[in-house]
């Protein structure tokens, strides 16, 4: 074939049971395209003829509607005598199938980056009212290092549409719970698809594995995946926690916004940039035995600590908190000092064995940091999140309340003695 409409033909790209897709050349746009030609007859099939169409025009009307940079541009659209095809932007490097295998890992941190960037890809498409639902490695390109681009739309749910919507359809491994029982669809079914693309990408294997579909439907809407440090022990806890929460069963559960998953992503991705190295775990729980906030903790306690904590390492004048991010991990400082900022303006001066940042375990939920948190000197931060916490035994979450309420208390009773102290300056009683 050397012409598909006005387009010249390179060679083929792949070829599966209705489509085929070929490299070609707009020569008026001077640019590459890949071109998805449906076949005639596929569309003409008497059993899944109206199946094919529809997604094929389901694809086609988003036709110069989604603009991002993580997603594969439609460029056109068209149904002739050669049959319909889509012209599409060309993303050079294939699909992240390959690094699905266990000899194909990819770093940890490099996951990471890509999930990030088709969280942010499909809270975009959400935002326009459309639910891909049908994410899976096949459907995501990979262009360079970790630039991707999110591809075949065919499937999607458009929340403002009036037609009615092509149900059953998608890859039964990366369904979610309710899209298999055909209950009602939001973007959290994406949320649930790209959780199992994630343990597949840091493990080379499926969360649920079977023989069959029928167990693989029993499995995601039964079974919990183990975590995926299990198969690969050097993912850290706070990977393992994200990748529970997008694979909950219960959207209640689940992420509740592509934001949430993506700023779960982005705290995780930071900490791996700057990772405690090399430290014997002896050296850790000497170190945690001589921190104040740690004294009244057992020492399994400790070990416990260990396990869901990350030790982070901070160069002098580095900014740990920004006044009015939002997080859900709380801070133990392990060697250093840090000061405490609030509109430029210093508010205190913290040492190692005390804690910053401890709103966010209080309140349970996302918390908007109030102050600006630097470094005064080299510093190492013990960096604790709330969901990490939630797997720890009742023991250690008794003695975190313990300690926190330690602590509120002397801070209590210092801000009284600067009250006091205040008043007493100004000459005003306190009686």
């Amino acid at each position: 074939m050397e012409k598909i409409g006005k387009y010249d033909i390179i060679r083929e790209l792949g070829r599966g049971a209705t489509s085929a897709v070929y490299l070609g050349n707009d020569a008026f746009a001077e640019r590459q395209v890949a071109i998805k030609l449906v076949r005639a007859d596929a569309l003409g099939d008497k059993e899944y003829g109206k199946r094919f169409n529809k997604l094929f025009l389901t694809e086609a009307s988003l036709a110069g509607k989604l603009s991002h940079p993580h997603i594969a541009s439609i460029y056109d659209a068209v149904s002739d005598e050669q049959g319909s095809y889509l012209v599409m932007e060309y993303v050079e490097g294939g699909t992240l199938e390959p690094f699905t295998q266990p000899a194909g890992l990819l770093p940890i941190e490099r996951v990471i980056e890509i999930i990030f960037k088709c969280c942010k890809a499909l809270d975009y498409a959400h935002r326009h009212g459309i639910i891909h639902r049908d994410i899976k490695p096949a459907n995501i390109l990979l262009s360079g290092e970790s630039d991707i681009k999110i591809t075949d739309f065919g499937a999607a749910l458009t929340l403002t549409a009036e037609t009615t919507q092509v149900s059953g359809i998608g890859s039964p491994a990366y369904m979610s719970p309710e899209q298999l029982q055909e209950g009602t669809l939001n973007h959290q079914t994406d949320i649930f698809s790209l959780g199992v693309v994630m343990y597949q990408l840091l493990t080379g294997s499926l969360p649920f594995k079977a023989t069959n579909n029928y167990s693989m439907v029993y499995q995601i809407i039964n079974v919990d995946a183990p975590p995926p440090s299990l198969l690969r022990p050097e993912v850290p806890v706070a990977v393992d926690v994200i990748v529970k929460h997008a694979l909950e069963k219960e959207i209640s559960r689940r992420f509740q916004t592509w934001e949430d998953f993506a700023q779960a992503l982005a705290d995780t991705f930071n900490n791996l940039q700057k990772p405690e190295e090399n430290v014997p775990e002896a050296e850790k729980f000497k170190t945690l035995r001589k921190l104040e906030f740690f004294n009244t903790f057992s020492d399994v306690d400790l070990w416990q600590v260990m396990r869901i904590s990350n030790w982070v390492r901070f160069s002098s004048g580095s900014s740990v908190i920004a006044e009015g991010d939002v997080g859900m991990s709380f801070f133990v400082l392990a060697a250093g000092e840090v000061k405490i900022t609030k509109q430029g303006k210093l508010l205190n001066i913290l040492k190692t064995g005390e804690c910053f940042g401890e709103m966010a375990y209080l309140g349970k939920r996302q918390f908007q940091r109030t102050a600006s948190v630097s470094a005064v000197n080299d510093i190492t931060v013990i960096e604790i999140s709330s969901d990490s916490l939630a797997q720890a035994t009742e023991s250690c979450k008794h003695a975190f309340n313990a300690a926190f309420l330690e602590l509120l208390v002397s801070r209590l009773e210092a801000a009284n003695t600067r009250l006091s102290q205040l008043l007493l300056d100004r000459n005003i009683s306190i009686f």
